[in-house]
């Protein structure tokens, strides 16, 4: 037997499609209980138990008790980032599932990928942030330079406290839409809460699509201009 990580194991969970069911729309950040992710799965709530459980013995998935219902989410962001890249990957090769809707073209201007912003605005986020020089790019690394903390902080975005966190400060994350990386970690997500919390941003409802109000769309053109 072959020594090293077993990616086998991983294959195996995220290969069942009810199993890949819940982790996409585990995918938009908001915890589920069993029996919505049965729902979403297409199975009974016992079978839907039998998955969650091995989905969490592989560190996929995390649960807590809230009352007598138990919530699952992913287990933190770089599960997220996997499921998006494997998402990329699959489009890249034409493995998709579903047909072009009124909402798709919305899904890939911007939506949230677990906590932080994905899709065309979330590459031009990232990029832009490159381009002025607040970021450096390292590999699959990101790094935030000292010209960009103090940009950064002009918006109101300190890093102080996100670095004393045990997550990423902020790290690449493949974009399934784009096929190319925007921004995860402690500061996608804290950039994304820039838009959402003064209202400038929403997410909608049943989806994963974010929508930016006109205010918030002047302010993330201004914020992340386009640099040659």
């Amino acid at each position: 037997m072959a020594e090293g990580p077993d990616i086998a194991r991983i294959g195996s969970l995220i290969g069942d499609p009810a199993r890949a069911n819940m982790l996409l729309a585990l995918l938009g950040g908001r915890a589920l209980t069993a029996t919505e992710l049965a729902g979403v799965a297409g199975v009974t709530l016992q079978t839907a138990s039998s998955h969650l459980s091995k989905l969490e013995d592989g560190g996929l998935l995390r649960q807590r008790k809230q009352g007598r219902h138990r919530y699952f989410s992913l287990s933190d962001d770089t599960v997220g980032g996997m499921i998006e890249g494997l998402m990329g990957f699959a489009a890249s090769r034409g493995h998709l599932r579903h047909r072009l809707g009124p909402k798709e073209p919305a899904l890939r201007k911007a939506r949230i990928c677990y906590d932080h912003l994905a899709g065309d605005y979330g590459v031009r986020m990232l990029d832009s942030l490159v381009g002025q020089g607040a970021i450096e790019v390292e590999g699959d690394a990101l790094r935030v330079t000292a010209s960009g903390e103090h940009l950064l902080g002009q918006h109101g975005i300190e890093l102080a406290p996100m670095r004393a966190l045990r997550r990423p400060l902020c790290r690449s994350c493949l974009d399934w839409s784009e096929r190319r990386a925007h921004m995860a970690g402690s500061l996608g997500k804290a950039l994304l809460l820039h838009f959402v919390e003064p209202g400038h941003a929403r997410r909608i409802e049943g989806s994963r699509v974010i929508q930016f109000s006109p205010e918030g769309d002047r302010r993330f053109q201004q914020m992340f201009p386009i640099v040659d």
